[in-house]
């Protein structure tokens, strides 16, 4: 759902007169998320996103280099604040199947509240996923998040509750597939079924069923 990407994300307003470094690379990188998910790699311009948060055209070459070292940093920061809302989770504070059942309901709700994620992934899939395999910052994002899924599954195969030969990489793939797929596909799923599949009633409904159908796939 691309074309809402950039209305989920708001540039904050500089004052006039005073240079913030900090506030103007924050600027920047709001405003190229916004640009990325909506034109892609390829079709996002530096200028269009100078003008989008406000400063000279010069001053993304100085925080960021070249437009593909922008378009990483981009990536970067999505995947950066999606991974530090997993971890506030506190999936080991909460008996095995409700945290895994946590983890699926945010998963899910992640995906509907942040469309420019998902049109961020989609573009940088499209590019062999090159950016994401060269930052290293990105590869080591997923490992603490490994890490929790791993010590529930354990904690649910010890009380019975969870199949003991699950693989926590595995697991998280197939969960963040089936969410992925409902918002990324919405638009052709809802012209091939004939139903918008973007209400709100339909979004519940299929998170529900989401979580129901993970959930029964742990049991042994």
């Amino acid at each position: 759902m691309p074309n809402r990407a950039a209305a989920s994300r708001t540039v904050p307003r500089r004052e006039p007169g005073k240079r913030d470094p900090e506030s103007t690379r924050r600027s920047l990188l709001d405003a190229a998320i916004g640009e990325f998910a909506e034109k892609g790699l390829a079709g996002a311009r530096v200028d269009e996103i100078a003008a989008r948060a406000e400063v000279n055209k010069q001053l993304v070459y100085h925080h960021f280099g070249t437009k593909e070292d922008l378009y990483t940093a981009a990536l970067e920061e999505v995947y950066a604040a999606i991974r530090q809302e997993e971890q506030a989770l506190h999936l080991d504070d909460l008996p095995p199947q409700k945290a895994m059942e946590r983890l699926v309901g945010f998963s899910f709700d992640y995906l509907s509240a942040h469309p420019e994620f998902v049109a961020l992934l989609n573009d940088e899939n499209q590019h062999g996923g090159r950016h994401v395999r060269a930052s290293s910052r990105l590869r080591e994002m997923h490992s603490p998040l490994v890490g929790m899924v791993e010590e529930t599954l354990a904690r649910g195969a010890e009380q019975a509750l969870f199949r003991d030969d699950l693989n926590a990489v595995d697991l998280y793939i197939t969960i963040a597939g089936i969410s992925y797929f409902f918002f990324s596909n919405n638009r052709t799923l809802s012209a091939i079924f004939g139903r918008r599949l973007d209400t709100r009633p339909s979004i519940s409904r299929h998170r529900a069923h989401v979580i129901s159908f993970v959930l029964a796939a742990l049991r042994p």
